[in-house]
């Protein structure tokens, strides 16, 4: 199971952010091998985290404080492949409590079945990205997490 492209793509700033229309994967895929707006890096961390300290230290971690003072357009494949795994955890955060309040709590909180470790602390790797969203599958059809 995975996200619908169209809702990450939601969460990426949409088609005014992305500058087209993505209802697909492979559409999904090529914008993120193109290189994602920097735009749509504050788009995302604003919904998941506010206009907080967090907020902050969640966007370096998605790229370097360093790396993005150079970037002026566009992330690389690099980071915009750890974008989407953050925008692809908060379109299902908000699909399974149906409530971008509690989305940003499960986000952001730490989480006794992913070992205490924050969600948004696991983008960095597809492994841990793909925890997130088994719990979070878990969650939506109510099996044992």
């Amino acid at each position: 199971m995975s996200q619908s492209s169209a809702a990450v793509a939601a969460v990426l700033g949409g088609r005014r952010t992305l500058r087209k229309q993505i209802r697909t994967t492979s559409e999904l895929a090529a914008a993120v091998e193109a290189g994602l707006p920097v735009a749509s890096l504050d788009i995302v961390v604003r919904r998941v985290a506010g206009e907080t300290r967090k907020a902050t230290e969640i966007k370096h971690r998605v790229v370097p404080k360093t790396t993005l003072q150079r970037r002026s357009h566009r992330l690389s494949t690099e980071e915009s492949v750890r974008l989407e795994r953050l925008a692809r955890l908060t379109a299902l955060a908000e699909q399974v409590w149906d409530d971008p309040e509690l989305a940003h709590e499960f986000l952001m909180g730490s989480q006794p079945q992913l070992g205490g470790q924050k969600p948004v602390d696991l983008i960095r790797t597809d492994l841990g990205t793909r925890s997130v969203e088994d719990l979070l599958w878990s969650l939506e059809y109510s099996l044992p997490a």
